[in-house]
């Protein structure tokens, strides 16, 4: 028989219970723990102790987080799960944001309806002590939604939504196409009807003998542009860029005419290349290990350094004639702005169109105050916002649109007013 290592419990019974309904909170907002990841989280406690709230935490950290982007949802869980003095209005607030009256309305913060779905939907908390029955009168609210739950999603914010809500989020995301026009080459083609083919015409008349028979017409060629995606994975930016990335996977694998290419870099203190994971079939397989070169998710940000690293390394590689690039970052650089302007001036002049996709014009009241922000518009063609699936498909609707410059002529009147 199989021998089993003997695990030895703290002297309180109830710390181990609340760690192990602890860790089913995570497991159900998403974060994949296993009864050896428990085992080795009571053993852990039991020897740093639960005399300090701090080490109590990175204690349950180091056992249970793995991946950088669920640092924010063990955050939110623990935070609401460990004695928040109002752990229970917070969980409410962001599960029920709709109803007014009862607790300050706001919105939930980041992974924090997911941290409350997972307390309050099924994850079963210890029982200690007797229940109390209660009289009190239940209240029953019909809200009824005057709109489908799939156009509710469209135009919610990636930040704010659950983790059933994502996951349906990432299958609508892989239905969006994203088309764009094809362009015309110097070089031609045979056809019926066009340009008359001077050259082509004589030789088929000297392989007649010198008689012109038949006139021979030629057309220009389509040829399709590349597609170059720079990512913000920045600890602002997590969750959004998680969001496009599943879109781009879609991009990328998309069968048909379309992009010739379809090239994905990721930068937050460093550029890094992803484009050959996005090939996967697989979009988990394909992220977990775009996710795993990516060393600096959810880590700084040197918008202006990664640029130039981009410019001098791969812009040549990857940018043919024609190029349209999307730049998906927020736009809060903490570097030297000269440098930042400068590079965004050069990726501007080698691509046919830049198209600057930022989360926070999800605010109606955005201006561009940032240092960051006020060096990059001026050298990008479009300025859209990109904080939810709503906001994807009006890109897919206007991106071979060379007309369209989103909110950037807006903002740019409003710095002009300002100087």
């Amino acid at each position: 028989m199989v021998e089993h290592i003997p695990l030895e419990l703290p002297e309180n019974p109830k710390l181990a219970g609340n760690i192990t309904h602890f860790a089913r909170a995570l497991r159900r907002a998403g974060l994949p723990i296993g009864p050896g990841r428990v085992i080795d989280a009571v053993r852990a406690v039991q020897i740093a102790g639960f005399t300090n709230k701090q080490d109590f935490y990175w204690t349950l950290h180091a056992c249970f987080v793995n991946w950088p982007e669920h640092r924010v949802v063990y955050a939110q869980v623990f935070r609401l799960y460990w004695r928040d003095p109002q752990y229970l209005e917070h969980m409410m607030a962001a599960m029920l944001p709709a109803i007014r009256g009862v607790q300050e309305e706001r919105n939930a913060q980041a992974a924090e309806k997911r941290a409350a779905e997972a307390l309050l939907d099924g994850a079963e908390a210890p029982v200690d002590q007797p229940e109390k029955e209660r009289e009190d009168s239940e209240i029953e609210i019909d809200a009824s939604l005057t709109i489908s739950a799939e156009e509710r999603l469209r135009s919610l914010d990636f930040e704010q939504m659950s983790t059933a809500e994502m996951a349906q989020a990432k299958r609508m995301l892989a239905r969006i196409k994203l088309p764009v026009d094809p362009m015309l080459s110097r070089r031609t083609q045979s056809s019926q009807r066009g340009r008359v083919d001077a050259a082509k015409t004589l030789r088929a008349a000297m392989r007649k003998g010198g008689e012109l028979h038949k006139v021979m017409y030629k057309t220009p060629r389509h040829r399709w542009p590349n597609l170059v995606v720079l990512c913000d994975i920045s600890g602002s930016m997590s969750q959004y860029s998680r969001a496009v990335l599943h879109f781009l996977h879609a991009v990328s694998n998309a069968k048909g005419a379309g992009w010739a290419k379809v090239h994905a870099f990721t930068f937050g203190t460093r550029l890094t290349n992803i484009t050959r994971h996005l090939h996967q079939r697989d979009v988990d397989a394909a992220l977990s290990a775009a996710g795993a070169e990516a060393q600096d998710w959810e880590g700084g940000t040197r918008i202006g350094e990664c640029l130039e690293d981009f410019n001098r390394d791969w812009s040549r590689r990857v940018m043919g004639q024609g190029s349209v690039v999307l730049l998906i970052t927020d736009g809060l650089e903490r570097a030297d702005t000269d440098v930042l302007a400068k590079q965004m001036q050069r990726l501007h002049l080698s691509s046919k169109r830049l198209i600057w996709l930022n989360p926070l014009l999800r605010w109606d009241e955005f201006s561009a105050k940032a240092q960051g922000i006020k060096a990059m518009l001026p050298h990008v063609d479009s300025f859209r916002a990109g904080h939810s699936i709503a906001s994807l498909e009006e890109l897919a609707a206007v991106i071979s649109r060379p007309e369209d410059v989103g909110e950037k002529a807006r903002l740019m009147s409003g710095l002009a007013d300002k100087t």
